[in-house]
């Protein structure tokens, strides 16, 4: 049998983090079979359900270089069949009109609640037979008893009572199909064979079983992936303000970088860390998916994004920073030397800018407290004989560079700390940086000696 999944997410919000990783596994359960896997928008939600999300997960799967087989499919263009999947309920005595108004409803639910029951629907209208009207809605005639039980891909054998289960509306009284009739029915039509979803579903998987089974279609097999949790502890989710994939983008973030930490936040084989996404769906099936929570770590991301940088030829990364930044061109020999200058201090391509910011053009400005500590009068005194025998020197190379600055500490019998801040504060407007003869080598004797002429007469 060919291995069919899909992915179905609600185009009401941007697609977060955890929404890639559980779309990550639909997609590499079916590739690492030889199956498909889906694409599929449940936008019935009218009021919430915008193109733009729609038009964002599908711009993030193509940055993720994810591709789903086919177009995708709409929920919304499958109302016809979900529509007659309830009537065919409704004939073969499945499925129900209700005529409960929602004030009897919240009654209900109010009492079973201050009697410390569950509360569900007590079947008041199951056989009473009743027409259509104009607020009735359509339920489902849950099994009465014994329980549906089945083999989930992750957690095991899962058991659970329908007695725990009411009679869910599969029609609204506005003429709306609900979720778990919708979800089954555009699952049939695409003849998913496994769903790998969040775990955040479970509750909706005995319901859906029962549904299938009154349609007499095959149930699908069915995984649930733990959540991720936020580096507090808390799930991850989009109603939660989980990050959009967009931002990680905006970040930096590599996507084979993304996809690889992804992928090991919940599932494993051996201790091997790094993936393309091409091992992936080579080895996928022949690891494990973990049945506990896994905590998602920024600076985790970051260590992946910077081992994937790290074997990346310079060529591959200029052209990347080319598009993000016109100071960096492949073809410039200098754009190659700012970046052997700050590779091992940066983990995103955004930070490669950041910190080689003072490399390009001059130096518009300085931050003033880190001025007025400083730039004493002392310090400038230090910065005057360290200009006058960096103009001096023959040789501009970091051996002569690394004597001058020696010759300046022992004739002012001072520490680095005197002579590296405000040197590395003249040059760079920042006091975290590389070793500062290889900052004078990339910026060259008459930039330096500029910046620091500059400084001079600024604070003196």
């Amino acid at each position: 049998m060919e291995v069919i999944s899909r992915f179905a997410p609600s185009p009401t919000g941007l697609l977060h983090i955890g929404g890639v990783r559980t779309a990550l596994f639909a997609w590499l359960y079916a590739k690492s079979r030889g199956g498909k896997c889906f694409l599929r928008f449940e936008d019935t939600d009218i009021k919430r359900s915008e193109q733009k999300y729609m038009d964002s997960i599908l711009h993030d799967f193509d940055w993720l270089n994810i591709t789903f087989d086919g177009k995708p499919f709409y929920q919304s263009q499958n109302r016809s069949n979900h529509l007659n999947a309830i009537k065919q309920l409704l004939e073969d005595g499945k499925a129900y009109y209700c005529n409960c108004s929602s004030e009897r409803l919240e009654e209900l639910r109010s009492k079973q609640i201050e009697e410390g029951l569950k509360p569900k629907y007590d079947n008041k209208c199951r056989s009473l037979d009743l027409d259509d009207s104009p607020d009735s809605v359509i339920r489902f005639k849950n099994p009465e008893s014994n329980s549906i039980q089945f083999n989930d891909l992750i957690r095991g054998s899962i058991e659970i009572s329908n007695e725990e289960l009411d009679d869910l509306v599969l029609l609204r009284n506005d003429g709306s199909p609900t979720y778990n009739l919708s979800v089954v029915v555009d699952d049939v039509e695409m003849s998913i064979t496994h769903i790998i979803r969040g775990d955040d579903h479970i509750s909706n998987t005995p319901r859906q079983i029962n549904i299938f089974k009154a349609l007499g279609k095959q149930v699908p097999e069915y995984g649930h992936v733990p959540m991720i949790l936020d580096e507090s502890g808390k799930r991850l989710s989009k109603r939660e303000g989980a990050e959009g994939t967009e931002v990680y983008k905006e970040m930096g973030i590599l996507p084979e970088a993304l996809l690889n930490y992804l992928a090991r936040l919940g599932w494993s084989l051996g201790d091997e860390e790094f993936f393309t996404i091409e091992d992936l769906v080579k080895v996928f099936k022949e690891g494990r998916l973990n049945n506990s929570p896994s905590s998602f770590s920024t600076d985790k991301l970051k260590w992946y994004n910077k081992e994937y940088l790290s074997r990346m030829k310079e060529q591959e990364i200029l052209e990347k920073l080319s598009k993000l930044s016109k100071n960096f061109s492949k073809k410039d020999e200098f754009s190659i030397k700012a970046l052997r200058l700050i590779k091992d201090r940066c983990s995103t391509l955004n930070e490669y800018i950041d910190h080689s910011s003072y490399l390009f053009g001059d130096l518009q400005s300085y931050d003033p407290e880190e001025c007025k500590n400083v730039f004493t009068v002392e310090s400038i005194e230090v910065l005057k004989i360290l200009i006058s025998k960096l103009k001096d020197l023959n040789l501009w190379s970091e051996d002569q560079i690394l004597k001058v600055i020696e010759q300046v500490k022992s004739e002012k019998q001072i520490g680095m700390k005197e002579i590296g801040q405000p040197f590395r504060l003249a040059i760079t407007g920042r006091l975290n940086a590389p070793p500062l003869d290889k900052i004078s080598i990339v910026l060259g004797r008459e930039r330096v000696t500029g910046r620091i002429d500059k400084v001079i007469k600024e604070f003196s």
